[in-house]
C-alpha cells in the first residue's frame, strides 16, 4: 500500500501546471520544455538522442526542435563525425529560460512550505533529500530494483 497516496506526484503535477502556464506566456510549450531540457543537459546531442531521452517520436522532436530554433532557444551545428546529422545546442536565451523556470518552481515551493514552522520545513527537507538521493541512485543504476519489483522479482532494500 502506498502510504504517500502519490502526493509527491500530485504536488509535482500542480507545480508543473503552474510552471507551464507561466512559461506559455513566454511562448514555450510543455513538450518543448522536455526537448530543451534534454539539449541543455546534453550539449551537442542529435535529434535521435533527444528521442531516446524524452521518449518522443522523431516527428515530434523534429517539430519541437524547429520551433525552438525559430524562437532562438536552440541552434544546430554541423556534426564533424557524421555529415548527415546536425548537433543541437541551447542558446543563451534558453539558459535564461531555464533560470526562469527554476525561479517559478522555487517560488511555488517556498509558497507551499511557508505555513510550516521552520523546524517542520527543515525536517521535511531532510527527509526529502534522503528520498531524492535514493531515487537518483536507482535511476543512475538504470532502475534495477524497481525493474525487478515490477517484474514480480524480489524486493531489495526494504529490510
Amino acid at each position: 500500500m502506498d502510504a504517500t497516496k502519490r502526493k509527491i506526484t500530485k504536488i509535482a503535477r500542480e507545480v508543473s501546471k503552474f510552471t507551464v502556464r507561466t512559461m506559455r506566456a513566454e511562448g514555450i510549450g510543455a513538450g518543448e520544455f522536455d526537448v530543451l531540457h534534454a539539449v541543455r543537459k546534453n550539449p551537442g546531442i542529435t535529434q535521435a538522442g533527444v528521442c531516446r531521452i524524452t521518449g518522443l517520436d522523431k516527428g515530434a522532436v523534429a517539430r519541437q526542435t524547429a520551433n525552438l530554433e525559430a524562437k532562438g532557444y536552440l541552434e544546430r551545428r554541423e556534426n564533424p563525425g557524421d555529415g548527415r546529422s546536425r548537433l543541437l545546442y541551447a542558446t543563451e536565451k534558453a539558459e535564461s529560460l531555464k533560470t526562469s523556470k527554476a525561479q517559478i518552481e522555487t517560488a511555488f515551493y517556498e509558497w507551499l512550505l511557508s505555513p510550516l514552522p521552520e523546524s517542520d520545513r527543515a525536517e521535511f527537507s531532510r527527509i526529502l533529500e534522503t528520498l531524492y538521493l535514493r531515487c537518483k541512485a536507482e535511476s543512475q543504476a538504470d532502475f534495477p530494483e524497481m525493474t525487478a519489483k515490477m517484474k514480480g522479482g524480489e524486493e531489495h532494500g526494504n529490510e
